[in-house]
């Protein structure tokens, strides 16, 4: 934060790099990008049927095919310079049938349903299930301080909290979820036959989240599932007053990787079209729900910025190329896939913004990146945040999102749309995130605001 309130300082007292006349210019077509955005933005439409029509798109997945083809048929009614498939393997991994987990014989309780998903990537239990004694934790090194004669043959439940101090709630979510990622390999270990999870939101309620973990290579795998926060409460409550035994059932299923794609559509560049500016969301999501937030919203924002263009006829002087990644859930293969394929191609990519925050209202951009200049390129662009205020956007240092992480090496600007994040894990990874979720107005607002980032960038560079 100090790094920013610099740069903004600095910014203030430097000469502007925009003329008057320019920076009227770019008043009225940015206002001109909103107009279209608000009343002929198709962001909402193509939400809509991506959600409700196909639904939940894990890699892998019939649905997931589904999603390709229909992105791609709409990306071509845009008459774009060039759409295109371009392929990666991705993990294919089924749920199965619904878990089942359970405090059996509590001596307070009686036998207790808890309200439960298996991670994605977890294996499952035997036909019978599993049960076994909880042994409660907040943490992997916890876990590691226990060893195996506390933990050999029990069932591990970490119950670290979000941290809801965080106004910040993605630095909440990347304070508590390595016990998801990693909980599982770590309780192994240790002898532990399974692990439950508190689900990684900062609300208490009934619904379980899903999320991607992993097994280290040579651990034992055993089945982790996560819990609603309501029962992680309960379950906690009473480890205090007894021993408590937990019954497991599930039977996910690991396939061999399958054939997906990323979906790509471009306007080709008139000046400069080896310079590329990429907006791009991911396509899949968790099998749970219908995927809305967690990523359609991106994924048809982007897809918008595109369709905004080509509506307002503006010829860009860089390449604008709309990029829906495949996999970001459980193994990011599309994000590499297409970074390796652009390095092979020597691609430049002189900026690169994901939307994966959810299509709740944008609040401005974070931005990284590895160029050595990369100060200088980012006071640059706070030049330009007397055109964004108005709309409410700031800019700011942060990350620019998984899916583009790999473009890292390219040394370009990697930004990430910033909406509003109070709500967006109340619906991560759930069941309830669906179409209903998502307000037409805040999702044509952010893609409005990345069409705008997008024209300022090509029209001026990061020089």
């Amino acid at each position: 934060m100090q790094r920013f309130i610099l740069f903004l300082l600095l910014a203030g007292f430097c000469v502007p790099t925009l003329g008057q006349n320019a920076n009227n210019d770019d008043a009225f077509f940015i206002r001109k990008i909103y107009d279209q955005a608000l009343t002929e933005g198709r962001s909402y439409p193509w939400l809509e049927f991506l959600a409700t029509r196909i639904g939940g798109r894990l890699a892998g997945s019939p649905q997931a095919a589904a999603a390709v083809e229909y992105t791609k048929q709409m990306l071509d009614t845009l008459h774009l310079d060039s759409v295109w498939l371009q392929p990666c393997m991705v993990p294919h991994w089924v749920r199965g049938d619904k878990e089942q987990v359970k405090i059996v014989s509590s001596r307070k309780m009686g036998d207790v349903d808890l309200r439960a998903f298996a991670l994605g990537n977890s294996v499952g239990t035997s036909e019978n299930g599993i049960v076994a004694e909880v042994v409660e934790v907040q943490s992997l090194d916890e876990v590691d301080k226990l060893g195996p004669q506390a933990l050999t043959g029990k069932i591990v439940f970490y119950n670290r909290p979000m941290d809801p101090t965080q106004i910040n709630t993605f630095n909440a979510y990347g304070g508590a979820v390595d016990q998801r990622g990693a909980g599982a390999s770590r309780a192994s270990k240790q002898g532990a036959i399974g692990v439950l999870v508190r689900s990684m939101t900062t609300r208490n309620d009934d619904i379980p989240h899903t999320g991607g973990m992993s097994y280290e290579a040579g651990v034992t795998p055993i089945p982790a599932l996560a819990i609603s926060t309501n029962d992680a409460n309960l379950l906690s409550e009473l480890l205090q007053e007894e021993a408590v035994r937990v019954f497991i059932k599930c039977n996910p299923q690991k396939y061999p990787d399958k054939l997906s794609y990323n979906v790509i559509g471009e306007i080709r560049g008139s000046e400069k079209p080896e310079e590329i500016i990429l907006v791009g969301g991911h396509l899949d999501s968790w099998d749970v729900g219908q995927g809305a937030h967690d990523d359609g919203a991106g994924c048809v924002q982007s897809m918008d910025v595109l369709q905004i263009f080509k509506r307002l006829n503006y010829k860009p002087k860089r390449t604008i190329r709309c990029v829906l990644f495949m996999n970001e859930e459980n193994g990011l293969a599309g994000g590499r896939a297409y970074a390796e394929i652009s390095n092979k191609n020597k691609e430049f990519h002189l900026a690169a913004i994901e939307s994966d925050r959810g299509g709740f209202t944008p609040r401005g951009f974070t931005a990284e990146s590895q160029a050595t200049d990369f100060e200088k390129k980012f006071k640059n662009m706070s030049n330009w945040l007397p055109l964004l205020e108005p709309y409410g956007l700031t800019l700011s240092l942060g990350g620019g999102g998984a899916d583009i992480g790999p473009l890292r090496s390219q040394k370009g600007i990697l930004i990430g749309l910033y909406p509003d994040s109070q709500r967006y894990f109340d619906y991560h990874h759930t069941a309830i995130d669906t179409f209903d979720a998502v307000n037409k107005r805040e999702l044509e607002l952010g893609a409005a605001g990345m069409t705008a980032l997008v024209y300022l960038l090509d029209k001026y560079g990061t020089d």
